[in-house]
């Protein structure tokens, strides 16, 4: 008899979830979820209590603790859990609130990174399930205008042109990527919509040209996104 296993994943906004992700924990047995950020009371989880922690993408910043308390709940919750090395995956803004639980400093990069740019790999991220997703298999979508130092006792996996720490390994189990795997060509319409503000205000940036790019790029990393993280599920449980 198969064992039924949870993954809780924190979710900011409604468009931005597991996306491809979704089937494969299907594949591999996983009850899903979701915890919204914005009025689930984080506090209440209990962090070691499921086999999993997806921390998803948002459009606000670590630093914004005044105007969401929750981020504080969630930085707590990952200090605990990342303690006791239980599996974590952090993308985007969950990689940065991995990067601040293990007591780094996240801050503004110079730039906006927007749109599909390769990935470069470290020799350690080329031993990793990262190499599903490097340069030589798919262009990546990234999506942030903040970064963050290494956090001690981190590996660092992948960088970008623009951005040096785009990926990292901490202990066994725990994994923090800015970019995003998990994207599929068909979620990135929603996106459109609801980043329209941000896609107009970025300097060589729009609608149009995204589209073109997904559709050129999107389903080629749809299938080794599911390759990258069938892999990372099988190394951590």
């Amino acid at each position: 008899m198969v064992k039924i296993k949870t993954v809780n994943v924190i979710r900011h906004l409604a468009f931005e979830d597991l996306a491809s992700f979704t089937s494969v924990m299907q594949a591999n047995a996983y009850q899903i979820n979701y915890i919204e950020a914005a009025y689930d009371e984080m506090s209440l989880l209990d962090a070691l209590s499921d086999d999993l922690l997806i921390i998803l993408g948002g459009p606000i910043s670590v630093n914004d603790t005044a105007l969401f308390p929750f981020i504080e709940a969630e930085i707590n919750l990952l200090k605990r859990r990342l303690a006791a090395d239980k599996p974590t995956l952090g993308i985007c803004l969950g990689a940065q609130l991995i990067a601040a639980a293990l007591g780094a400093k996240v801050f503004s990069g110079k730039e906006k990174e927007i749109g599909w740019f390769p990935l470069t790999l470290t020799a350690a991220g080329e031993q990793s399930a990262l190499r599903y997703i490097s340069a030589e298999h798919c262009n990546m979508l990234h999506w942030h205008g903040e970064t963050f130092n290494l956090p001690d006792n981190a590996v660092l996996l992948a960088s970008s042109e623009k951005y040096p720490n785009q990926a990292f390994g901490y202990g066994n189990n725990v994994l923090a990527l800015q970019f995003h795997p998990e994207i599929t060509q068909r979620d990135m319409e929603k996106w459109f919509i609801g980043h329209i503000t941000e896609i107009m205000q970025a300097e060589g940036v729009s609608v149009a040209q995204l589209r073109e790019e997904t559709h050129r790029y999107a389903n080629r990393l749809e299938v080794q996104g599911e390759l990258f993280f069938n892999s990372w599920l099988n190394q951590v449980v």
